[in-house]
């Protein structure tokens, strides 16, 4: 039976929503240990897909539904479907809590969240995922930036199924060498890929804005990595970026986006932080 009241020593509580490559790795590392946090519960929509997983972690978390996770924890990590992201986060920052969100995307579509989680001091954390160099975009957006120009290049597996490319009658199971399938703004893809491209809502976030921040997407036959490529100009530095993903089980998202929470929650109530 799990124990869903703090520990002695006031550990904060994490919660879990969604149990697939993300979830099951972040719940494992805090399973292990991480220094002032305990894992409490999780949410899945087929609980009884994961009750053997469960079973081999050493302290078993309740398995709650999304509505309940709020009353057994201080914080929610959010790697469900974008669809669900209003019913994890909104009651965790109405409660003042915090909420670390994968489908950065879903954002846009909910950006009272924002207002909901300033006006009862709840906190909406969107970790650093499959990018690189926010930190540095979060510093020159502190003085102007003109420009910000992302270009993501996927495997076919990675981008078939998204809505834009259904919607538009664009098939890219049979291409032979890279095609271009999308330029335009971070905005729009997030609409048209949300399932692909929350890095490069992060990256708007981080900086300029989902609507100047732009955005080429490609679909190569030939990768086996997501490769992101960012260019930045400001008044205080222009700067490239560049990073190939190495995919999870699941080939929309990279292994790195899991470390990547992993890493800020050791944050938390680490001794040293090195970052912004």
């Amino acid at each position: 039976m799990a124990n869903l009241s703090k520990s002695p020593e006031a550990k904060l509580r994490v919660a879990i929503a969604g149990l697939g490559p993300i979830g099951r790795k972040v719940a494992e590392a805090l399973d292990r240990g991480i220094d002032g946090l305990i894992l409490t519960a999780v949410s899945a929509q087929h609980p009884e897909k994961h009750r053997s997983w469960l079973g081999n972690l050493s302290t078993t978390p309740a398995v709650l539904p999304i509505d309940k996770l709020v009353d057994v924890a201080d914080i929610v990590i959010e790697c469900a479907p974008a669809k669900l992201v209003r019913s994890i986060v909104a009651p965790f920052v109405t409660s003042g809590k915090t909420a670390i969100v994968l489908s950065a995307g879903a954002l846009l579509e909910n950006e009272d969240l924002i207002g909901l989680a300033k006006q009862n001091g709840g906190q909406i954390v969107v970790p650093t995922g499959a990018l690189i160099g926010l930190d540095a975009v979060t510093a020159a957006a502190v003085g102007e930036i003109h420009s910000v120009r992302m270009v993501t290049r996927k495997p076919v597996q990675g981008l078939a199924g998204a809505p834009y490319l259904v919607e538009n009658n664009i098939d890219i199971g049979q291409i032979t060498e890279p095609l271009r399938i999308f330029d335009g703004t971070a905005r729009e893809a997030a609409k048209g890929f949300p399932a692909n491209l929350n890095v490069a809502v992060a990256l708007s976030l981080a900086g300029i804005g989902p609507d100047r921040t732009r955005l080429e997407i490609w679909a190569d036959p030939a990768l086996t990595r997501n490769v992101h490529r960012v260019e930045v100009e400001s008044d205080s530095a222009r700067f490239s970026m560049s990073i190939e993903n190495v995919p999870s089980e699941n080939p929309k998202t990279g292994r790195i986006t899991a470390l990547s929470v992993i890493a800020f929650l050791r944050k938390q109530c680490a001794p040293l932080r090195v970052g912004t």
